[in-house]
């Protein structure tokens, strides 16, 4: 499958404006992952043909889905494309057999619409459920229920919007995996849109990092984690130590407001403009990158702790550093001092739209951040 997007739409204040060239050779999960209103719900609807851009191009497979300079614009039902709502939109009253037979309505042929029923029962085990209704069925059933409508129609693209976030923990874990094996199955490529980073690792085989309507990257799950290569994407990934730095060396930069001079193992380029270290990456055992540091507040979670401190040679007012560290390896006293092995020093090359006193400290610019965020937060009801 070969997947080209490239759309511009104005809504309000915010502008989605999205080029994304995807080629699969074989059945994967592409995962768009981003902030809630950041566009990602709403790059789906216009691939759908639920939403129209105000120009750009869609194409799928070597077919024009959308093209403003042209004309062209395919009605939803003509594009072969799956969509799961968030929210399933199952019909209340209409049963198992009822809700999945709807995506069959083109199908004439008794005969072929039974077997296609009966092929999708068995692919997403609904066996014994055809003649539920939508409230007696589980969270699971429900979301394969949707699922199994979509399929009938053996969709070229399976998009996928969202489909854990009403749920409750417990209930959003045992899907993930169950989703995990259905998609394995299908054949055929899916687009997960989320905005959570764990569902994208989870689920995802390469991830696309969506933020304020424009695309920042699109990489394989483990490089993107490994090296983000952006700002944003390092915080979207779920960075929190992040702080600007400048090249000193090969293979050295000097990070101000940490007061500090970091070893990387990655070639340092000219260009360079922050650092980041994930909260798990720090280690009090380590040689390298070692520096004394004070510690300011504890937060237990469920399985681990969260740890604020500074380096000891940190500017003042400056945002503090996080360690998260496992319950059952929790030291009796906090070291003094902390390392970081190269490899685990991340670079960034570039910023965000933020300033850089918005972006790493204490912000003296309130009201220029706060007129940003508007921008971002205005429309937020028409993209999710």
């Amino acid at each position: 499958m070969s997947l080209q997007v490239d759309i511009h739409k104005k809504l309000g204040a915010f502008t989605l404006d999205v080029a994304l060239e995807a080629s699969v050779e074989k059945p994967e999960v592409l995962g768009l992952l981003g902030a809630s209103g950041c566009g990602k719900s709403y790059t789906l609807k216009c691939i759908a043909g639920i939403e129209t851009p105000d120009k750009g191009r869609i194409v799928l497979d070597g077919e024009t889905l959308f093209d403003s300079e042209k004309g062209v614009n395919l009605p939803p039902q003509k594009r072969r494309v799956g969509y799961l709502f968030q929210n399933y939109a199952l019909f209340p009253n209409m049963t198992v057999r009822q809700n999945i037979l709807c995506g069959l309505r083109w199908e004439k042929n008794k005969q072929a619409r039974e077997e296609e029923l009966q092929r999708v029962l068995a692919l997403l085990r609904l066996e014994g459920l055809e003649k539920h209704r939508p409230y007696q069925l589980s969270g699971g059933q429900a979301q394969r229920v949707a699922l199994g409508r979509i399929l009938v129609n053996r969709p070229r693209l399976l998009m996928l919007d969202e489909p854990f976030s009403a749920l409750d923990s417990h209930l959003r874990d045992k899907l993930q995996l169950e989703l995990q094996e259905l998609l394995a199955g299908f054949g055929r490529p899916v687009l997960l849109v989320t905005h959570s980073r764990d569902e994208a690792y989870h689920l995802c085989h390469r991830i696309a990092v969506l933020d304020e309507g424009h695309l920042l990257t699109l990489q394989e799950k483990k490089e993107l984690f490994a090296n983000p290569g952006s700002i944003r994407a390092a915080s979207l990934t779920g960075c929190k130590n992040i702080a600007l730095a400048r090249k000193t060396g090969e293979y050295e930069v000097e990070v101000p407001d940490w007061g500090i001079r970091l070893t990387t193992a990655q070639r340092v380029r000219a260009d360079v403009k922050a650092v980041g270290i994930r909260a798990h990456y720090f280690n009090a055992k380590s040689a390298q990158n070692r520096a004394p540091v004070e510690y300011l507040q504890e937060m237990e979670e469920p399985f681990e702790w969260i740890v604020e401190f500074r380096w000891r040679t940190q500017k003042p007012g400056t945002a503090p550093l996080w360690w998260r560290v496992p319950k059952d390896r929790r030291p009796a006293s906090f070291p003094e001092a902390f390392g970081v092995v190269p490899a685990n020093v991340l670079l960034y090359q570039e910023y965000h739209w933020k300033t850089e006193e918005c972006w790493f400290a204490p912000c003296t610019c309130q009201e220029k951040v706060d007129s940003k965020k508007n921008i971002y937060q205005k429309p937020r009801s028409v993209l999710n």
